[in-house]
């Protein structure tokens, strides 16, 4: 792969990881499918041993399985799994929001106005990619200006396990304008700095727009 050059073991295991974790998240790779270390370190120009440790650190995530007899295999994690992640996630967000709500200066609102009118941009010419890659850096930047370490780890660890899931219901979302307005309301929310409405908006938010696997059923918790 010609992303992948010649770097430190460590900055190696992690590039691997960051690579076969987007094709996890982007359906290139799908759940129940095996990841056969030899075909992958071919392809990837890599040595076993790293594939080997960056697909340990995707099982930690919840994407890999690691098994005796098959090898490492796709997560296959049920809808009812799914919505309690999404449930737990919404609330880790909602109360982080009313932290930054408190802590957040003026460059940092700022930050979020630019983040925003990016992501309207990308919006506004249809670029669902980079949509959804400007909107997680607006949800992680609410997350990470809280300043509470262990509710940082918390999510971090949650969104990296529900991230194919939002990618692929950012991708068959029909009700992409309504999400738009609700990222709106957000950051007007975020600019009066309202940490009560701000979390009550990314609760709604995240609860329309986070759809079951099953029946499609908004995840409301």
């Amino acid at each position: 792969m010609e992303d992948i050059a010649p770097i430190n073991h460590a900055g190696l295991v992690e590039k691997v990881a960051h690579y076969l974790r987007e094709h996890i998240v982007m359906d290139h790779f799908q759940p129940g499918q095996r990841l056969p270390e030899r075909t992958l370190a071919v392809e990837l120009q890599v040595s076993r041993t790293p594939l080997r440790e960056a697909l340990k650190i995707l099982a930690t995530e919840g994407l890999v399985v690691i098994s005796p007899n098959r090898g490492a295999v796709v997560a296959e994690v049920s809808a009812a799994d799914m919505k309690e992640k999404a449930y737990v996630l919404s609330v880790l967000e909602q109360a982080a929001a009313e932290l930054t709500c408190v802590i957040a200066s003026d460059e940092d609102i700022a930050e979020f106005q630019a983040l925003h009118y990016e992501m309207k941009a990308a919006f506004l010419r249809r670029d669902r990619q980079n949509y959804f890659r400007l909107n997680q850096d607006i949800h992680n930047r609410i997350v990470a200006l809280s300043g509470n370490t262990t509710l940082i780890d918390m999510h971090a660890t949650l969104s990296r396990q529900l991230y194919r899931v939002r990618y692929l219901s950012n991708q068959k979302n029909e009700k992409w304008a309504t999400a738009m307005e609700e990222h709106e309301a957000i950051l007007k929310a975020l600019e009066a700095r309202d940490g009560v409405r701000v979390g009550r908006e990314l609760r709604n938010h995240l609860g329309k727009t986070w759809i079951k696997y099953a029946n499609g059923e908004p995840v409301t918790g």
